[in-house]
């Protein structure tokens, strides 16, 4: 029986962390970075592979992952968000099945992008997983609080190049994802807080 193909996790974590006083990567909750958070949710709810966009202090957020393999450099991350899409897309993009040792190992090109952000620490694995579930190449949705659309995000292959290309500045997807009527809301308020981490008083949770 073929294998389903993979559900890729791109982690946005390039940003300065302006108002929160230094790069949010780094910032740690519990004990942990948040990066390492978000990588840990993105790998348990089954994401494969899983990179990791890296900008505002790039070598001290690789040292921290387990694997320096998964992160991607922006090097116009300064310029936004969308710098860091399109960075992570074009990894994604270029993921191909190896060969080795006259067999195919691993499951092939991804089928779509779990976009996930480093500032949503309460956004657990079953949050991913329940998004990813609705996966194909023509995907279009994102994750629900209350109604209210959040991350992740997740982007059918067929599309990236087109996001890619409308990703400028701060805003990502969010301008892509403004015009399509196709675009499901997956309800995950009764699973975790799509809250961010924006200034240090943040750290404390969801009220």
């Amino acid at each position: 029986m073929t294998s389903p193909a993979p559900v890729a996790g791109l982690l946005l974590a390039a940003g300065a962390g302006r108002r929160f006083g230094g790069p949010k990567a780094l910032v740690r909750l519990d004990g942990e970075p948040l990066v390492l958070r978000a990588l840990r949710t993105l790998t348990a709810a089954g994401c494969e592979p899983v990179r990791v966009v890296v900008g505002a202090s790039a070598e001290q957020v690789r040292a921290l992952l387990p694997d320096p393999a998964q992160a991607v450099t922006a090097e116009d991350w300064a310029t936004g968000m969308g710098a860091s899409l399109r960075a992570g897309l074009a990894s994604l993009d270029r993921t191909e099945r190896t060969e080795q040792t006259g067999r195919t190992e691993g499951t092939g090109q991804p089928t779509a992008a779990l976009v996930h952000l480093v500032d949503l620490p309460w956004v657990g694995p079953d949050v991913i997983a329940r998004v990813a579930a609705h996966a194909s190449a023509e995907a279009v949705a994102r994750a629900a609080y209350d109604g209210v659309p959040g991350h992740p995000v997740l982007l059918g292959r067929r599309w990236w190049g087109e996001i890619a290309g409308a990703a400028r500045g701060d805003r990502g997807a969010r301008d892509w994802l403004a015009t399509r009527a196709d675009l499901r809301l997956i309800e995950c308020g009764d699973l975790g807080s799509g809250r961010d981490v924006d200034r240090p008083g943040d750290l404390a949770g969801p009220a």
